[in-house]
């Protein structure tokens, strides 16, 4: 018996599209750092996506344990899915003490987070971790952006624009039918974010050496 059909095909259809699109990245990472850690990232999202689909679709079917378990390797995943954007996108427009500093920070949060998530299931947490770290990504990629003219930061910046959007969509619910709610339609509409963030992966590049800014 599937609990949530829609939810599941969604879902999986999220975890295969960031699946497919992290490994073209890992593929043409070369030795970039920044482009690895975007690629660990969307496998990260599709561990996320395909267990989530899980989660929702066979609650039924599963056991007390095996649906806990199924939840909080998805929860982590999404941990690991913001830190790896996040020390991604640090490698890309920082360097020297700002970017140790910056990569201290968000290995300290995913510490912190994975520590919080173990004793809770909270969903708003989820949120919380996902939201420092796309503030985090379009602070450097704002900045990338205007000063240097990076092109992989406009798309990036365009990733967090719907990813936002998508978080809106499930934050207030947003259903186009009683059979099609709001988390199906974050689904969809972080696909297109996934997508962007590629399209801005695929120009990522370690921010090392001298430049003019």
């Amino acid at each position: 018996m599937i609990s949530e059909p829609m939810t599941l095909v969604t879902d999986y259809a999220l975890g295969a599209v960031s699946a497919v699109l992290g490994w073209r990245l890992h593929q043409g990472a070369q030795d970039q750092r920044s482009r690895q850690c975007w690629a660990l990232a969307f496998g990260a999202a599709a561990v996320a996506a395909l267990l989530g689909g899980t989660h929702h679709g066979f609650a039924a079917a599963m056991s007390p344990f095996t649906y806990s378990l199924s939840w909080k390797v998805t929860v982590f995943a999404i941990g690991l899915f913001g830190f790896g954007m996040m020390a991604g996108s640090i490698l890309a427009t920082a360097r020297g003490a700002a970017r140790a500093g910056l990569l201290a920070f968000a290995g300290a949060q995913l510490a912190v987070y994975t520590a919080w998530m173990l004793a809770h299931d909270e969903y708003r947490y989820v949120v919380l971790d996902t939201a420092i770290a796309m503030s985090v990504m379009f602070l450097l990629h704002t900045w990338s952006a205007a000063v240097r003219g990076d092109k992989a930061s406009y798309w990036a910046l365009a990733g967090i624009a719907v990813s936002a959007a998508a978080a809106a969509v499930q934050f207030f619910r947003i259903a186009l039918h009683e059979h099609f709610n709001h988390n199906d339609l974050y689904h969809l509409v972080q696909i297109a974010g996934m997508v962007l963030f590629y399209r801005g992966g695929k120009l990522l590049g370690d921010r090392n050496g001298p430049d003019r800014v």
